[in-house]
């Protein structure tokens, strides 16, 4: 009976190390600059200052169209809020009258 012995090699030993280190290369990359890596994440912080300062702006822009609507309810109707909507829509002033429209009451 024979046998065969091998004999171990230095290669042979660095396979399983090298396999291992590249795959923890791999990941690491991607960690630092992948879509949800560390360089994303400040774009990803700045894109959403950004979005919520236009849903702030967004909000305020609401509640005051919010607060011109309550005041055209029917138990709460003021003289002023009917008298300007009637000037608008009529597009009528009186000869002594100075009008002044100003875009952001639509």
């Amino acid at each position: 009976m024979r046998t065969i012995q091998k004999r171990p090699t230095q290669i042979g030993r660095l396979i399983v190390p090298a396999i291992t280190a590249s795959f923890l290369a791999y990941f690491a990359i991607h960690a630092q600059s992948g879509k949800y890596g560390l360089e994303a994440r400040a774009s990803l912080t700045r894109e959403l200052a950004v979005r919520t300062a236009h849903l702030d702006e967004l909000t305020r822009e609401r509640e005051a169209l919010e607060r011109r609507v309550q005041l055209l309810h029917d138990g709460t109707l003021e003289r002023d809020m009917i008298d300007e909507r009637a000037r608008r829509s009529l597009n009528v002033a009186m000869e002594d009258e100075i009008v002044i429209l100003r875009d952001d009451f639509r």
